[in-house]
């Protein structure tokens, strides 16, 4: 979907979208597809670029902030139809866009301890559940999942190290308000489109992003004792352009070292990352041997970055 197309339903433009965020696309799902559908396709597509069976599978770890429905979690129903046997799944719900690295980690730590291979999954279909008259918040976001698979293997990336946090304290500047035990979708607040009120300070949301994503970025790399100059390329949450130039250059990262793709999807949450380290592997950008970095931050506020080594 097109900024112009987007024109049709806000008081926006090509030029206000793109000024702000550098998005230019994004992907809508289909009506007739859920969460469930697109972490299917993404996990299916995981499974067959690592020439994996879904038997070869132990559990799932599926990263979302816009399940399937309340309950069950989303994992189970992609279990189901991906049959892979009764397995043990789950969803890590509510972490915002830094959920996929996060399950990366909690999968990574299943791996070491008991040789299980997990298939993560970072999914959102928000464009479902965001107030699409609010020019602020809809503009930014599109629909999409990715998927990887963690445990030993021939040719497996080796994660060296991860690193993660959280402010608990600043968890009502960013999310969805409605739909939980605090404020239940009710008639009178489905009226007011409360049920799909995206709650943003966007000023802050900024502010701690940036300073978020690179602060965990410096942590990682001295966890695994290396330095920037040996990361080949880092692979942030796509959240927009200006936060996206803003951790490249408080890090001191040329252009050519960090991946963006946010003009062609916008954010998609927790399937950003997993998105764009795909596209970046086909692109060539990442060679055998290299260091990536992976860093997130998302509602909660949480953040999380990852070292992976080619």
């Amino acid at each position: 979907m097109t900024n112009d197309e987007w024109a049709e339903y806000v008081d926006t433009s090509d030029d206000w979208i793109v000024a702000r965020t550098g998005i230019h696309t994004r992907r809508i799902a289909a009506d007739e597809e859920s969460t469930a559908d697109l972490a299917l396709a993404a996990a299916q597509a995981a499974l067959a670029d690592g020439a994996f069976e879904p038997a070869d599978i132990d559990e799932i770890v599926l990263a979302t902030d816009t399940p399937e429905v309340f309950a069950p979690d989303t994992a189970a129903y992609v279990q189901a139809r991906l049959g892979v046997g009764h397995i043990p799944c789950y969803d890590l719900a509510g972490s915002g866009c830094a959920g996929f690295v996060l399950a990366l980690d909690v999968a990574r730590s299943r791996a070491l301890a008991d040789g299980r291979r997990v298939l993560v999954i970072g999914v959102e279909l928000i464009t479902r559940l965001m107030n699409w008259k609010d020019r602020n918040t809809c503009v930014l976001f599109g629909d999409a999942a990715g998927a990887a698979v963690v445990g030993s293997g021939a040719g497996a990336i080796e994660i060296l190290a991860a690193t993660a946090g959280t402010d608990g304290a600043k968890s009502d500047i960013l999310g969805l308000e409605a739909g939980g035990t605090r404020l239940p979708i009710t008639m009178e607040r489905v009226r007011h489109g409360l049920h799909k009120n995206l709650v943003m300070d966007g000023r802050e949301v900024f502010r701690e992003a940036v300073r978020r994503m690179s602060e965990a970025s410096l942590q990682v790399l001295a966890k695994a004792g290396v330095s920037m100059d040996d990361v080949a390329l880092v692979v942030p949450h796509q959240a927009n352009l200006r936060i996206l130039n803003a951790v490249a250059a408080r890090l001191g990262l040329s252009e050519e070292r960090v991946f963006i793709n946010v003009q062609e999807y916008g954010n998609t949450g927790s399937a950003s990352v997993p998105v764009a380290l795909w596209e970046a592997r086909d692109q060539g950008r990442i060679k055998p041997g290299d260091l990536v970095l992976l860093t997130a931050f998302g509602a909660g506020f949480h953040w999380a970055a990852m070292l992976l080594r080619f």
